[in-house]
């Protein structure tokens, strides 16, 4: 059967998707519309489409006679990002364990299969995206339309900007590792329990695990840095 122009754009949305999330395209990158349009059979009208998509669920950014690139993640982007997740993390873990039906556990055990499989051999990428899978069946089962654009965009950024947790460069990183997976499994029984409660402390719990590390590794001089300053990556 042909690959229609809607199974392209599907293709296409897929790897720039995956392609933002795991920094093969970093913040800022400019996409460069001919190449795209040629490898994806895409005349530059559909492309376009996925692009305005891409950019309402927070992967790509429009510059007026610019082009598009990928989203940024400035300094004041962080700082509201760590801001903001705890507290959505928090409400979508609660809302998961109130609504969620049988099938969607079942979805979100397989996801931590996944996850705990790439844990064992998987690249750094593919821990990433097995993390932010789970996250996001949390979403779809908490079922909230307010919280799921918040939910989408803050997955995004934590992608991105966690990619160096999962790179441990000692025992201890991969001991957090260790305690991330046991979270996930508490978090599913927490949900599995219908226990709202329970879920609300673990996605705080969850939260902090990885927290420190990114922080240190972003915004060395902490959230009270000033909003001008220029975060300096620690050595790889």
């Amino acid at each position: 059967m042909a690959e229609t122009t809607q199974d392209r754009k599907e293709r296409l949305a897929t790897h720039l998707r995956r392609a933002v999330l795991t920094l093969e395209l970093g913040p800022g990158a400019n996409l460069d519309e001919a190449q795209l349009c040629a490898r994806f059979g895409l005349s530059r009208t559909p492309l376009r489409d996925v692009f305005r998509d891409l950019a309402g669920e927070g992967y790509l950014s429009h510059r007026a006679n610019r082009g598009v690139r990928v989203a940024d993640l400035s300094h004041h982007t962080l700082r509201a990002f760590f801001q903001a997740a705890p507290m959505v993390y928090g409400a979508v873990l609660q809302l998961a364990a109130a609504n969620a039906t049988t099938a969607q556990i079942e979805a979100l055990k397989a996801a931590q299969d996944r996850f705990r499989a790439a844990l064992r051999t998987g690249t750094v990428a593919e821990r990433s995206l097995a993390n932010n899978r789970f996250h996001e069946i949390t979403g779809e089962m908490a079922g909230n339309a307010y919280l799921m654009p918040a939910l989408q965009r803050l997955l995004i950024d934590h992608a991105r900007i966690g990619m160096t947790f999962y790179r441990p460069q000692s025992a201890e990183d991969g001991a957090k590792l260790a305690e991330a997976s046991a979270q996930h499994d508490a978090i599913i029984a927490a949900i599995e329990a219908g226990d709202a409660a329970a879920a609300g402390r673990l996605a705080l719990d969850h939260w902090q695990l990885s927290r420190s590390e990114i922080e240190s590794y972003v915004m060395p001089g902490g959230l009270d840095a000033p909003l001008g300053a220029v975060p300096e990556k620690r050595p790889a």
